[in-house]
């Protein structure tokens, strides 16, 4: 169904049937790719009303991985379930196991190879739009499941009856439940506790997260629909609480021997998300800070290993304000990291700062390691598919939305079709 009604919207695009021929207009046309403006060293041509764009530049924005065959001229694409080959020149295109007739063949102009951006796209199950009034073509990638599933973290938090995370996990009102949206999160993050400055554990805290007295209701609901539980600790730095609980040595171990005992006895794992570091810090300061948090991590990574839990952190974004939290070293010590990529100031949130904080996150940190934050308030139906594509165009290992209790019936369904191999 995904891959016909693709197909039907690439059909129905007025931009590539309607008449088109001015080169001026070409010149000035722009190409987005999961919201990012793709770069070209020449301009997206048009011919007998088809758009045409260098290859290598299109196929390094989609992630593609793509050759050049210069004696037989012939391009050569892949991921990890499409194949196509291209021949400068030549109408026939091969697309996996078949044979596509394409309207404008590739050719060389000016030097530099270039392609039919349509049949690219719609090879590798991309949606593709035209905006007259911008000039842009906008091409969200693959929307597929992949041939693994992309893991799904909700965060679990107290909220209203309007806003209910129980119910819209759950599908009913509390205390009744059924499987609701509970095939699409395979792990529900409890926003359930704190921390002091001394490092005592708080299920009631300044910030608003506690505990509810009909916790462990949840956790039996959860258990009974197979949601693998994460024990959240949050705690923020505005009265330089946290600040000081990193510079005391015995509230850290008081801290961890806490959390540690708490998991133990009730959770999978635990989701570390102890905001608001760096801010203002830079040079030495600032290495002091990222250093602090590691130490607390280390010691924090070391304890629940000897209780085989887990240690996943809700870390700020690389490019965010706050820069108090070391990628590289917190990738080694944490099974996952959750990029909280939200938060930039606009609504829907930037997909341009999105891509560079995952990118940044990659360099020092496996991809599968990696969730990518998704602040639901901030986004809408059509956005989230976005955000979705950059999960996927990066193979993260899955996404984590702020919060349950938020998320509409038409994100469910997109969550539901796109993130899910089954």
């Amino acid at each position: 169904m995904r891959r016909f009604l693709c197909l039907m919207t690439l059909v129905l695009f007025t931009f590539f049937s309607a008449p088109f021929s001015s080169a001026n207009a070409a010149q000035q046309m722009s190409v987005f790719v999961n919201g990012s403006a793709v770069k070209f060293d020449v301009p997206p041509m048009v011919q007998d009303n088809r758009t045409l764009v260098p290859f290598r530049a299109l196929a390094e924005a989609l992630k593609v991985e793509v050759t050049w065959d210069g004696p037989n001229q012939t391009i050569r694409a892949k991921d990890a379930v499409t194949y196509i080959m291209l021949q400068i020149g030549n109408r026939n295109a091969n697309h996996n196991d078949s044979t596509i007739t394409l309207d404008v063949p590739p050719q060389i102009i000016d030097g530099r190879t270039l392609i039919p951006l349509r049949f690219f796209s719609e090879a590798f199950n991309c949606q593709v739009s035209w905006n007259a009034t911008d000039n842009a073509i906008y091409i969200l990638s693959d929307q597929r499941p992949f041939p693994w599933d992309l893991d799904v973290v909700g965060y679990y938090a107290l909220g209203d009856l309007q806003t209910s995370s129980w119910t819209n996990l759950f599908g009913q009102p509390f205390p009744k439940h059924s499987a609701g949206n509970t095939d699409v999160v395979k792990d529900i993050a409890l926003g359930w506790y704190s921390l002091d400055r001394d490092g005592s554990l708080l299920t009631q805290s300044r910030t608003g997260w506690q505990r509810p007295e009909d916790y462990e209701k949840v956790l039996a609901a959860a258990d009974e629909y197979g949601l693998k539980t994460q024990m959240v600790v949050h705690m923020t730095d505005e009265d330089n609480s946290l600040t000081d609980l990193l510079a005391n040595e015995s509230a850290m171990d008081k801290a961890v021997e806490a959390i540690v005992g708490e998991a133990t006895a009730t959770y999978q794992s635990v989701n570390l998300d102890l905001e608001g570091l760096g801010l203002r810090d830079t040079g030495d300061q600032l290495a002091t800070v990222q250093n602090r948090f590691t130490h607390f991590v280390s010691l924090l990574a070391k304890e629940l290993k000897k209780n085989d839990l887990k240690l996943s952190l809700s870390l700020h974004a690389p490019n965010s304000a706050y820069k108090g939290y070391n990628y590289a070293s917190l990738g080694k010590l944490a099974d996952s990291i959750i990029i909280m990529a939200y938060d930039y100031g606009s609504k829907p949130e930037p997909n341009d700062l999105i891509n560079k904080a995952v990118e940044a996150a990659k360099q020092v940190v496996p991809a599968d390691k990696l969730y990518l934050g998704i602040s639901i308030p901030n986004e809408t139906s059509s956005s989230l598919l976005t955000k979705l594509g950059i999960a996927k165009q990066h193979r993260l290992k899955g996404i984590a939305i702020w919060r349950l209790g938020l998320v509409t019936p038409d994100m469910w369904q997109s969550l539901r079709e796109n993130t899910t191999s089954s």
